[in-house]
């Protein structure tokens, strides 16, 4: 029986702790770096059963695959660490094909082989759910891909090649989020809108009316844009890049960045019952300049 690949993770946030969690729930082993990471990336490592390899170096010199899953502005930083690194070389992160290309040509100027990649969905859990919707979906692109989408057998995390093109699984990913992440800074925008004209009482009425989802989505925009919308800012400005670079506009997104970059920041328990309030009054300016 041939062995079973070892897989570095690099490194464990949420998601990249989940997506390791039900690669060692398939009986893979998995490595992450525990230097310079804090307490919680530890425990949530030791959670996944992840084994500690110590650095990113010894990371890349017992692994077989690399998975990078970081928030986008450390993509490149990531890349790096592994220089030298011989094996498959995942990039499953929220980043432009421009900045694909550019981790592409890093790591295989170390001698590795890269497989575009792009996660869609909540973090999965370890064991396969019965799924009627939603789920983690894995795109991957490029000539190995299918080799990676294998390593997901019988998992939580659906992984799926995309045929069209070297990039097309990180098109796939800033297509999605310019409309998902996008529309919830529009959303946000809208709103504070509104309350600066003193007309938010009567948006919400309104909303009731015609749009009675909205008011609940807004709300829902303003929590995530607590907890997540400091990873989401160098995302939006990924997706205006790729905008940009096939002619299309790049100010929604790059409107969406400015309205995450203001969004106040807090833990996903510390969050306030109902954010809109910090939320509006932060990305209108009244916390930066008032």
């Amino acid at each position: 029986m041939p062995r079973r690949p070892v897989i570095g993770l690099l490194h464990p946030g949420e998601m990249g702790a989940a997506v390791g969690q039900c690669l060692t729930a398939a009986g893979h082993t998995v490595l992450w770096a525990s230097e310079g990471r804090g307490p919680q990336t530890a425990a949530r490592a030791r959670a996944a059963g992840l084994a500690d390899a110590g650095t990113a170096a010894e990371v890349a010199d017992r692994a077989d695959v690399i998975f990078s899953i970081c928030p986008p502005h450390a993509a490149l930083d990531v890349a790096w660490a592994v220089q030298g690194f011989g094996g498959l070389y995942v990039d499953a992160n929220a980043i432009s094909p421009a900045t694909a290309r550019e981790v592409a040509l890093m790591v295989e100027e170390g001698g590795a082989i890269y497989v575009d990649g792009g996660i869609i969905g909540m973090p999965p859990p370890p064991t396969h759910p019965p799924f009627t919707g939603g789920g983690t979906r894995l795109y991957l692109s490029g000539a190995e891909a299918d080799a990676i989408r294998g390593l997901f057998d019988g998992t939580a995390v659906d992984a799926r090649v995309v045929a069209d093109g070297r990039w097309a699984a990180s098109t796939v990913k800033m297509a999605y989020a310019a409309w998902t992440k996008g529309t919830a800074a529009l959303l946000l925008a809208a709103r504070a809108l509104a309350r600066a004209g003193g007309v938010e009482d009567t948006l919400l009425a309104e909303w009731a009316l015609s749009q009675p989802s909205l008011a609940d989505r807004s709300r829902g925009a303003a929590r995530s844009a607590t907890t997540k919308g400091w990873r989401w800012v160098a995302e939006m400005e990924e997706i205006a890049a790729s905008m940009a670079a096939v002619g299309l506009p790049d100010g929604f997104h790059q409107a969406a960045a400015e309205v995450f970059r203001r969004s106040p920041r807090a833990e996903p328990d510390a969050a306030a019952d109902d954010p809109v309030d910090p939320v509006l009054a932060a990305i209108s300016g009244d916390v930066l300049h008032g």
